[in-house]
């Protein structure tokens, strides 16, 4: 993605469902949980630039042993952080204590982190300042280990107010009003009531208070504590937790917006974001990796049994489309071919765009993730070569040498553009950033025949467009074409994301440039006021959540005018080669990713209502001028 931004976050977990002595019998050191959690957190790093953090827990530790271990880290390295810090406490208490290195009991005792639990995430902020305070798992202690919760996720929250809001009514004063400490306590909230619950219960009986906590532990219902708990979740979620007695949970949001996936055998179960992290770690077939369903959790009890189950209503399953255009890794086979075939499928698009003229048109792509679906679009090409051929030999009016021509012809593809600096521009202040962009990429040179050649640069998508304007177009157009033709693997970006992408502010966007520049061109700006005083009348009430009232001003124009302006838009005054952008149609992406739907962004069709709250609001903020955040 030329135009980087700011994406999902990464969890991890793993259950050991056997002793600590079976794998150090089998495995050779008391560490393989960890090493399995560095593992999957290191092929998910991807999805963690800000930060990480772990926590584990021990089950039926004796009173006195710390049973809930936590750390975090916001160094460069966070991961090797985190797990070099691990890796050195138990290397100082063997080389303390060497005489009891071998007593595998002693060392679980002894060794922060050592557990039979363990939940890792990988933090890439939306919003806020990178703070270890900020990073997950958030904890909440207690005493009574039923009561302790450790909570890590992939989620963004729409309704943090409304939810705040709930908290104080159950009684609650929050000490942060923000998603992660909202989720954290409402789930904390219900776990109390069912531990309150289950010992009134118990404590009808002849049991000790001893005797009612191990009673506790054994029955308590986590399926029914998250289910009271997410009942008026409005956001895109995929979030994890541990128990202090050492049941632990992954839920995932009622539409399926954020990915989860889990994988269990009789020695592990284990949870993740992405499947090729599991299939790596534990070397197992793709087909043993299962999708956690949508409005499901799959909860683990103390004793380590598992069991998915349906925490909330499930509605339309709309999976984040950009988790298969750019987030997740492509060595998914799944996610490959789909980028394969988004490639494809822009095919007969840039045909026509280049006039079918491939002798004088080089395909390049910006690297490094838009290769895959590079490959699909130039084995559209061939598919389109091949089908000349036929005809052209079918036609039997060919010379020899006209013969060898067609045979021999390849479509000429070149490696033009090259990330050679690895700057996080999208960290950096506005008026700063202009100036980097235009040094992260450089250029191949003399493979373009000036004044004659049409360039073909294939991107995952274009979201602010300042990249393609400030560097990468000026940088292309040195190499003088007779045009530059941008490739999106993505439709046109017209709303904000409010489930865990930072993109909230529709000023950035190119193709809501685009808009408002046509609005202006035709006369029609007053119509965007139109919307802006509907907006503002409808505020706080329920059909500002109901309709998504920016759809009104996009339907005025065609998709192809939008790409028109933003061609116009890209192209600074002093490039001289014409250039054009082309985008990915809904349908066509649709066709590529038939499971995965979720394309809110693009459409503006928002799966909940709480989406639809903040495109309106997002609208609102831009006819003021104001920099905040929708949600």
């Amino acid at each position: 993605m030329s135009d980087a931004i700011k994406h999902e976050c990464g969890i991890a977990l793993i259950r050991l469902r056997k002793p600590i002595d079976y794998y150090v019998e089998k495995y050779g050191t008391p560490m393989y949980g960890i090493n399995k959690l560095y593992l999957l957190m290191q092929k998910q790093h991807n999805r963690g630039q800000d930060g990480a953090g772990v926590a584990s827990i021990k089950i039926n530790a004796l009173p006195g042993i710390e049973y809930i271990s936590r750390f975090r880290s916001v160094k460069t390295r966070a991961i090797d952080s985190i797990f070099g810090k691990i890796g050195k406490e138990y290397k100082n208490l063997k080389e303390e204590y060497p005489d009891r290195a071998d007593d595998t009991a002693w060392i679980w005792e002894n060794t922060p982190f050592l557990g039979d639990v363990y939940l890792g995430h990988l933090r890439y902020g939306t919003h806020g300042i990178n703070s270890v305070d900020n990073c997950h798992p958030m904890v909440r202690e207690n005493n009574w280990r039923s009561r302790s919760l450790a909570v890590a996720g992939n989620f963004n929250m729409t309704n943090v107010d409304e939810q705040f809001e709930k908290l104080l009514e159950l009684g609650q004063h929050p000490k942060q009003k923000s998603d992660t400490i909202t989720v954290l306590e409402k789930i904390g909230h219900f776990l109390d009531e069912e531990n309150q619950d289950k010992f009134t219960h118990f404590k009808k009986g002849d049991y000790t208070n001893k005797e009612i906590t191990q009673l506790i532990e054994e029955n308590l219902d986590l399926q029914r504590v998250l289910r009271r708990a997410s009942r008026d979740f409005d956001g895109g979620y995929a979030m994890a937790g541990l128990t202090g007695y050492g049941a632990s949970f992954v839920l995932r949001d009622p539409n399926g917006i954020r990915p989860a996936y889990f994988y269990a055998d009789d020695e592990v179960i284990v949870v993740a974001s992405e499947k090729p992290a599991i299939k790596t770690a534990f070397d197992i077939e793709y087909s043993d990796i299962q999708e956690i369903k949508p409005g499901h959790a799959l909860i683990v009890d103390k004793a380590g049994n598992p069991k998915h189950v349906e925490v909330v209503e499930p509605r339309e399953k709309l999976s984040c489309s950009f988790e298969r255009i750019y987030f997740s890794r492509g060595n998914d086979p799944e996610i490959y071919n789909e980028r394969k075939n988004m490639g494809k499928l822009l095919c007969p698009q840039i045909l026509e765009a280049i006039n079918y003229d491939l002798k004088n048109t080089v395909f390049s792509y910006i690297p490094n993730t838009a290769e895959s679906s590079w490959l699909g679009m130039m084995k559209g090409i061939e598919n389109h070569l091949r089908e000349y051929r036929k005809r052209a030999i079918l036609n039997q009016e060919l010379t020899e040498d006209q013969l060898d021509e067609i045979l021999q012809f390849k479509p000429r593809a070149e490696k033009l553009v090259i990330k050679d600096v690895k700057l996080r521009t999208f960290i950096t202040d506005n008026d700063s950033r202009d100036d980097l962009v235009t040094h992260v990429y450089d250029t191949t040179y003399e493979v373009v025949k000036k004044g004659i050649d049409t360039l073909v640069v294939l991107d995952d998508s274009i979201v602010r467009g300042t990249t393609l304007e400030k560097s990468i177009i000026k940088m292309l157009d040195k190499l003088e074409p007779k045009k530059i033709i941008i490739v999106s693997c993505a439709p046109q970006i017209r709303y904000p994301d409010c489930y865990g992408i930072d993109m909230s502010r529709m000023k950035e966007f190119v193709a809501f440039r685009a808009l408002l520049a046509l609005l202006k061109d035709r006369g029609l700006y007053f119509k965007a006021e139109e919307i802006y005083e509907k907006c503002t009348a409808l505020a706080g009430t329920p059909a500002f959540r109901e309709a998504n009232y920016v759809q009104e001003l996009y339907d005025m124009f065609t998709a192809d005018e939008i790409s028109a302006k933003v061609s116009e838009i890209v192209k600074a005054p002093d490039v001289n080669a014409e250039v054009q952008v082309i985008y990915q149609r809904i349908e066509d992406l649709h066709l590529a990713c038939p499971n995965h739907k979720g394309d809110w962004y693009f459409t503006g069709n928002y799966p909940t209502p709480g989406g639809t709250g903040v495109v309106n609001r997002a609208f609102m903020n831009f006819m003021e001028n104001k920099l905040a955040r929708a949600y």
